[in-house]
């Protein structure tokens, strides 16, 4: 009784906790659907990352406008501020950090991947808002957050006016210059942990070689931009540095805050000063005497014009330096200058040298397939030398090496079609195929998994104009559907004199049917059947090829479709039964025109005699087109002795062993 209670104690435990682990996931389930945990691997969020990786390199193209907000009066020597520009940019500055934010909060909101459970598969996906967040709040989220907020537009409209207010500061302090630029490298550094993500999700950052390439164009222009800006602030600074330098003379005193036009312009003591002083002709870039502005000298010329003045020619200047490495730059003996040329030539050169490289691979990929047809171009050009092949055959070489590049541009199809699923390949070949199979009229009375069958065993075939695909009493070894342009089939009945049946065959027509009741025909045997046309191609003609070998295995399927329904399919459709049929209407129709010039009604030894002849083309027959040949005229009639023989039916109803 003991054991007993104790098993019905362990049972009910067991349930309870099979229960309560039930109810723990059936939580987990709810709190993720209540937070609206997204999974990582929806397209929605790689849409969101390619919107965000657009919205980052918007926001740094962006900031270093906030550069060119400072602007030199040459006439009054001060620095103002432009306001209309600065109101600008406060607006897109401050709608690109609405993308940061609204990334942040997605963060919150994205699953992640389990650390300890990537050794086996993909992972265990954790979905729980609380360890979602606390995994994010870390190095990555406080990087998040430094890099979406608003600096520029505080230090625009709050810490600068302070500044020129409370003290004798210069209003582009080094304090913003560096806060600015802090936070420029840190959305700068975002760009790349997020291009690895997209490339992770997607297999690539951009999906044309193309895109790449103006991809990385884009990076050295942004490059030169930034250069470009730094270039003019620096340079308003060096101005700065020498109306500091007039100012310390000590001849009339004075203050930084004169050269401020907010602050300075209007204060008597400024204007004693800039009386008495010759500031004017001391500081302008000219005068090196007193001052040497080195590479900031041609930078005045712009300082003081609109917008779109300074920053064309900012942007100007960094890219030809950017690309000449820095090689044309003059400096003076300023330690800050010198360094600033160091880098411009450091990054100059790592720029230029992957911008090249990245380039070249990406062009490269464009043309990767034209060079190699130019390569094989070149090969097949050589070996034909080597082999002294006459001029006609080397023009119908090169006529076709030309067709089938203009035809696939050196793509290989049956490889694209083998790299993809069963399933995905099955559905491709039957858009491809099946209009075209169904127009065999054998083809078209199989079901569905049969003509999957002969779909997934059609093959691509090009040819130019002028080329015999098959002669006349040659092995037929494939079928031809015709997709585009147009064959020429005709028979001479293996060559009789006075016989010629011809047709023109055209896109969805087909050629090759003598494999149809060779492969249908169960005691067949292993020999190819005879061409009884020659078809050759009018035009350059592209279609798929089906090989005897895989028809003679659709047909073993196909064997156990109703032996009468067949026969009658068979019949109707073979041009070996259809020439028989024409021989005997054309002999029943010369024997009635006998019968009533010899007034005999039941002459049938004409009939007799003009078998013999049309025996030898019961064989005759084409491709996908109809016409009929003359088999003999009134005199050869009296000479034709034999039998008028039926084409033999192979056995449908029994399967072969």
């Amino acid at each position: 009784m003991e054991m007993g209670s104790v098993t019905v104690r362990f049972e009910e435990e067991e349930l309870e906790n099979g229960e309560s682990e039930r109810r723990r996931k059936r939580g987990k389930r709810k709190d993720a659907e209540d937070g609206m945990v997204l999974d990582p691997r929806l397209p929605i969020l790689n849409a969101w990352n390619r919107i965000f990786l657009v919205a980052c390199l918007v926001s740094l193209f962006v900031d270093p406008l906030f550069f060119f907000l400072p602007l030199v009066n040459t006439e009054d020597v001060c620095v103002e501020t432009s306001r209309g520009l600065a109101v600008a940019l406060t607006v897109v500055r401050s709608m690109a950090d609405v993308f940061y934010i609204t990334h942040i909060v997605v963060r919150f909101r994205t699953a992640y991947v389990a650390p300890s459970s990537r050794i086996f598969g993909r992972g265990e996906l954790v979905s729980l808002p609380s360890k979602i967040a606390a995994n994010y709040l870390g190095f990555e989220f406080w990087l998040h957050f430094a890099a979406a907020l608003p600096l520029p537009q505080a230090f625009i409209w709050a810490a600068i006016p302070n500044m020129i207010r409370g003290s004798n500061m210069s209003p582009w302090s080094y304090l913003v210059r560096f806060s600015i630029l802090f936070q420029y490298l840190l959305r700068l550094y975002l760009i790349f942990p997020l291009s690895e993500q997209i490339i992770k999700a997607t297999g690539a950052l951009m999906k044309t070689a193309w895109a790449g390439a103006v991809y990385n164009l884009m990076l050295f222009m942004l490059a030169s931009h930034v250069l470009g800006s730094c270039w003019y602030l620096l340079s308003i600074g060096r101005q700065m540095e020498c109306w500091k330098k007039v100012c310390s003379l000590g001849e009339v005193d004075c203050g930084y805050g004169f050269f401020s036009c907010k602050a300075g312009v209007g204060d008597p003591s400024r204007s004693a000063w800039f009386e008495a002083t010759n500031v004017s002709n001391l500081c302008h870039p000219s005068a090196t005497t007193f001052f040497h502005f080195g590479i900031f000298s041609d930078s005045f010329a712009s300082t003081s014009s609109s917008f779109f003045s300074r920053y064309f020619y900012c942007f100007w200047w960094g890219l030809r330096n950017l690309s000449s490495l820095g090689q044309n730059l003059l400096t003076s003996s300023n330690v800050g200058e010198i360094n600033f040329a160091i880098v411009i030539a450091i990054v100059g050169l790592v720029l230029f040298a992957l911008l090249i490289g990245n380039m070249q691979t990406y062009l490269q990929s464009t043309t990767l397939r034209l060079e190699e047809w130019r390569v094989r171009r070149r090969d097949t050009e050589q070996w034909m030398q080597h082999r002294q092949l006459p001029y006609e055959l080397k023009q119908s070489v090169r006529k076709y090496e030309q067709f089938r590049w203009m035809a696939t541009h050196g793509v290989n199809e049956e490889d694209i079609l083998e790299g993809l699923p069963l399933d995905l390949r099955r559905d491709i070949k039957r858009h491809l195929c099946l209009d075209l199979v169904r127009q065999v009229p054998l083809f078209d009375e199989m079901e569905e998994r049969m003509l999957d069958a002969i779909c997934e065993r059609l093959r691509p075939c090009l040819s130019t104009s002028n080329t015999c695909l098959v002669r006349e009493g040659d092995p037929v070894n494939e079928m031809l559907f015709i997709i585009r342009g147009h064959l020429d089939s005709h028979t001479t009945n293996g060559g009789r004199t006075g016989f010629f049946n011809s047709s023109r065959l055209g896109p969805s027509d087909f050629c090759g049917e003598e494999l149809l009741p060779w492969a249908l025909d169960p005691g067949a045997a292993t020999v190819l059947p005879s061409s009884t046309r020659t078809v050759k191609a009018v035009t350059e003609v592209e279609g798929f090829a089906l090989i005897a070998e895989d028809l003679k295995f659709v047909a073993a399927q196909f064997r156990m479709l109703h032996s009468k329904q067949l026969r009658y399919t068979f019949r109707f459709h073979s041009h070996q039964w259809r020439t028989w049929a024409a021989c005997f209407i054309q002999a029943a129709w010369f024997s009635y025109k006998r019968r009533r010039k010899e007034g005999k009604k039941n002459n049938i030894n004409v009939v007799r005699k003009y078998a013999d002849n049309c025996r030898r083309v019961v064989g005759g027959g084409g491709g996908g087109g109809g016409g009929s040949g003359r088999c003999c005229d009134g005199g050869e009639m009296n000479m034709v002795h034999g039998s008028l023989l039926k084409p033999l039916e192979p056995d449908f109803s029994v399967e072969h062993r």
